[in-house]
């Protein structure tokens, strides 16, 4: 899974998103969003309005705090209309110089990239990126206030997905277990309709990364509905223990991949494109939906696009990619 990044090594541009209409707009009648509605889940599946499941399929942005170049109309018009993209990630980190150093400035980006996701037809994953410390309960007060203000301003919106917990590490399932039956609520409040996803232990890993296995989540769910489970992998480091988990695990609770790359965990590294094809292969034929990361210019082999993009205007087609973006691109615009 991703550990913590290299900040030095990142971009810092800050700007919000323009509010802008796209340059170049998708048919209304036409979109992730009008055509299966508000989502829900149905058994271990994401269903749509008409109770039918559906596989969202699309991207997560790096991490706003030093990427925030990297969303803007130009890229998010080709992410909605060039690649086809269901759903945008949008990850806030916590700390890492994320939303705990000015929670009104976050909390405000992620405002505004839920508006671009919602005028483009897309679905909008609202990532809570907690990573270090890898508790999520260290920062319940934090997520508690964020949520609160997310749903709230938000809840007449049928495009909204929340993730309550990135990548819980270094904390049993218990403890993460006890956080979400704390937040769901809070959300609930404001939302009543809103499909809730957490992060296994392990960094996502279902526990395999912790030396544990999908037991503890299948035997010790979280009391609540309309809630989904997350998985993470990187093709290059995590491979048939993994895979075995998520399928044991995904014919008896609901599970999204939020997060993978084709590289090793560090998001960097030769591809592994013969394993992340089976991967995804396996998500297809359970209609497990996905985000990869990440949708930045950032050095390493996972950022789709080739340093210097961000700075531009061109988002659109493969010459502005890395080999990993157009192997994922590929596969979000092929159905």
């Amino acid at each position: 899974m991703i550990r913590a990044l290299l900040a030095g090594a990142l971009l810092t541009a800050a700007a919000l998103v323009p509010t802008t209409a796209p340059a170049t707009a998708a048919p209304a009648a036409d979109t992730p969003v009008s055509r299966n509605g508000q989502l829900h889940v149905c058994g271990v599946k994401l269903c749509n309005q008409n109770n039918q499941p559906v596989q969202l399929r699309g991207m997560s942005t790096h991490g706003i705090q030093w990427y925030s170049s990297c969303i803007k109309t130009a890229s998010l018009d080709a992410l909605a209309y060039d690649w086809k993209a269901d759903i945008l990630r949008i990850s806030m980190y916590v700390q890492e110089g994320g939303y705990e150093t000015n929670p009104r400035k976050f909390t405000d980006m992620v405002h505004g990239y839920i508006e671009e996701a919602t005028k483009r037809g897309m679905y909008a994953l609202v990532d809570w990126h907690q990573l270090d410390p890898g508790d999520p309960n260290a920062n319940l007060s934090k997520a508690k206030t964020f949520f609160t203000e997310i749903a709230d301003r938000h809840k007449g919106k049928n495009n909204i997905i929340y993730d309550i917990a990135n990548e819980p590490n270094g904390v049993s399932w218990a403890g993460i277990k006890s956080y979400a039956e704390q937040m769901v609520p809070v959300i609930r409040a404001k939302d009543a309709d809103g499909v809730i996803f957490v992060g296994t232990h392990g960094w996502a890993s279902l526990g395999v990364s912790d030396g544990r296995t999908e037991a503890d989540v299948v035997n010790n769910p979280v009391r609540a509905t309309n809630l989904m489970y997350t998985f993470h992998f990187y093709a290059a480091s995590h491979k048939q223990e993994y895979l075995d988990a998520l399928t044991r695990a995904s014919s008896k609770i609901p599970i999204f991949v939020t997060e993978f790359g084709t590289q090793t965990y560090t998001g960097d590294g030769g591809n592994d494109f013969t394993w992340s094809q089976k991967y995804l292969d396996f998500l297809n034929s359970r209609q497990i939906g996905w985000t990869n990361w990440n949708f930045s210019d950032d050095f390493r082999s996972g950022a789709v696009f080739k340093q210097g993009t961000c700075a531009g205007s061109n988002f659109t087609g493969t010459s502005v990619l890395k080999p990993a973006g157009v192997w994922i691109r590929e596969r979000i615009r092929n159905r």
